[in-house]
C-alpha cells in the first residue's frame, strides 16, 4: 500500500484522502460526535490531533458485516435488523482503528482515542451524513469506508481538526 494521509474537518464533517505528493484523491462525507469535540475518556466526543491506523479489521468481509468488540457477530445490517435493535450503535463494514500521536492530548491516561475505541467504520444506511451523531467515532457511509480501508494501511497518518 502506497503511504497516504487522512484529514477529517469535523466543521465540516468531511474526509479528505491526500496522495504522498499532497493531492487530495477522495473525499467522503462523515458524521462524528453527536457531543462535539473532546478528548477526555468517556466524552462521547471525538478526538482531536494526530493520529494513526493501529488497526484494520474486517478484510474481505460483506458489506454491511455487524462488529461487536471488533468482531463480526455473524449478522448483515438490513433496516429490519437495525428496527429490531434501535439501541445499538452500528459498527459495519470495516474498521479503522485510531491511536493518538500526542501524548497527553489524545495518548495516554484519561485521554487516549486507542483506550477509547475511536475508530473509522460504517454504519446504516438510516443513518445521516454530514453531520454529527456518532458517540465518538468517525462514521462512514458503507461503500465509502470499503474504498478508504483498501487504499490505506497501519501506520496511515489521521489529522482530526476540529
Amino acid at each position: 500500500m502506497k503511504p497516504m494521509r487522512i484529514r477529517i474537518d469535523i466543521a465540516r464533517q468531511e474526509l479528505e484522502l491526500f496522495s504522498t505528493d499532497g493531492t487530495c484523491i477522495r473525499r467522503y462525507p462523515v458524521s462524528t460526535a453527536r457531543n462535539g469535540v473532546g478528548e477526555r475518556n468517556g466524552s462521547g466526543c471525538t478526538p482531536r490531533g494526530r493520529h494513526r491506523i493501529r488497526g484494520r479489521i474486517g478484510a474481505g468481509m460483506p458489506l454491511g458485516t455487524v462488529f461487536r468488540g471488533r468482531r463480526p457477530t455473524g449478522e448483515i445490517w438490513t433496516p429490519e435488523l437495525a428496527a429490531a435493535n434501535p439501541e445499538r450503535d452500528w459498527m459495519l463494514s470495516r474498521i479503522l482503528w485510531l491511536c493518538g500521536e500526542e501524548s497527553g492530548f489524545n495518548r495516554g491516561g484519561q485521554f487516549d482515542s486507542m483506550r477509547r475505541y475511536i475508530y473509522i467504520h460504517g454504519t446504516g444506511d438510516d443513518q445521516p451524513m454530514g453531520k454529527p451523531g456518532s458517540h465518538g467515532c468517525i462514521r462512514m457511509r458503507n461503500r465509502d469506508v470499503i474504498e478508504l480501508f483498501e487504499l490505506v494501511g497501519v501506520g496511515t497518518p489521521v489529522e482530526i481538526v476540529g
